[in-house]
C-alpha cells in the first residue's frame, strides 16, 4: 500500500532558524560549546557492545577489553587534558558505572563536572522495552546517580540514543528538564510530552568519536579536522544567531594516545577562542535558554 501521509510525531512544530526569535548567551556570547564525554560499561560476551573493527562484530573478548580501556586508562588521560586547558565537560554516565568504576564518579564530581542519565548500561538499548521496563530503568539510573552526588541529574541521553515512543512522556515524569537525544537543531527546542514540555539541547552525531571512528573508521586526523571546521563554522554562524557546538567523545575511542594528540590540538584551537565563546555544559545551556526563552505550549 502506498504512503499517502507522513506519520509524525507531535512532539515539535516545524521552525525554520531565521523565523526565529533571537536570543544571547551568558555575557553577549553567540556560541556555546560544550565537551560532552560518555563513560560507558558492558556485559562481559554477552548484550550489545562496539568494536573496532566492524560494526557487526559479536561480543569477544578482544572487544570487551577494548572498550574497558576507556575506564582504565583513556578516561585518566582525559581528566587531566581537560584540566590542562581549564575546560568544563558533562559526562553522560551509565549508571552501574558507579559500582563497577567508583574512581571515575568521585572524579567528575570532585571536578564538579555535570552528570546526565545515560542508562544502566550501554550493552542494553531502552527502546525495546515495555513501558514500565522502560520507566523501571530510568528510575533505577536516575536513583543510582541522585544517591551517589547528592544532585537530581536533569538531563539524559539514550544508550545509542535510542527513544521509544514513550520515552520523552516517562523522562519527564521522572523529574527531568532536557534530553540528548534529537539531533534535529543548533539550537535548543521545547518539545511536548503528556506532562508539559522538555527542552531538546543540541548534540552531534556527527561530530562524534564513534560514528567517526569506529562505524565510518576515519582517522584521528579526519577527526581533528572535523572538530576544528565544525567550530569555526560554527563561530562564523553565530554572528547571526546564537549556536550550540558539541563535541562528542568517548574514552575507549579518542583516549587512544595516537588519537588523544588530535584532540589536544582541537582543545588548543578552542582555547584560542576562549574569550569568543562559553564554554559550558548541557545542563547550563538548557537552564539558560529556559529562562530566556521559555516554553510557549
Amino acid at each position: 500500500m502506498p504512503l499517502t501521509q507522513l506519520l509524525k510525531h507531535n512532539r515539535y512544530e516545524f521552525s525554520p532558524l531565521p523565523e526565529r526569535p533571537q536570543f544571547e548567551w551568558p555575557d553577549g556570547k553567540k556560541l556555546a560549546l560544550c565537551i560532552c564525554n560518555n563513560i560507558e560499561v558492558f556485559s562481559f560476551l554477552a548484550g550489545l557492545g562496539s568494536d573496532s573493527s566492524s560494526v557487526s562484530a559479536p561480543q569477544t573478548t578482544r572487544n570487551y577489553a577494548w572498550r574497558d580501556y576507556g575506564n582504565r586508562v583513556g578516561q585518566w588521560y582525559l581528566f587531566d587534558l581537560l584540566e590542562e586547558f581549564g575546560f568544563p565537560a558533562s559526562h553522560n554516565i551509565n549508571s552501574l558505572l558507579i559500582e563497577e568504576c567508583p574512581q571515575i564518579v568521585a572524579r567528575i564530581v570532585r571536578r564538579g563536572d555535570e552528570l546526565i542519565g545515560h542508562g544502566r548500561t550501554n550493552a542494553e538499548r531502552q527502546d525495546a522495552l515495555s513501558e514500565e521496563e522502560e520507566r523501571q530503568l530510568i528510575v533505577e539510573a536516575t536513583s543510582a546517580l541522585r544517591n551517589y552526588s547528592g544532585i537530581q541529574p536533569r538531563g539524559w541521553l539514550g544508550p545509542y540514543l535510542a527513544q521509544s515512543r514513550v520515552t520523552l512522556d516517562l523522562l519527564k515524569e521522572c523529574g527531568y528538564s532536557y534530553v540528548l537525544d534529537w539531533p534535529a537543531d543548533n539550537q535548543p527546542f521545547w518539545m511536548r510530552t503528556r506532562s508539559g514540555p522538555i527542552l531538546s539541547v543540541p548534540y552531534s552525531v556527527e561530530v562524534n568519536d564513534s560514528p567517526a571512528l569506529v562505524s565510518r573508521q576515519q582517522g584521528a586526523a579526519d577527526f581533528e579536522k572535523m572538530m576544528i571546521d565544525q567550530f569555526d563554522e560554527m563561530l562564523l554562524q553565530s554572528k547571526k544567531w546564537s549556536l550550540v557546538c558539541t563535541i562528542v567523545i568517548h574514552p575507549f575511542i579518542i583516549g587512544q594516545p595516537f588519537r588523544l594528540r588530535a584532540l589536544r590540538r582541537a582543545f588548543a584551537h578552542f582555547a584560542n577562542h576562549r574569550t569568543d565563546i562559553w564554554l559550558t555544559t548541557p545542563g547550563a545551556v538548557a537552564a539558560h535558554f529556559a529562562k530566556v526563552m521559555p516554553p510557549a505550549m
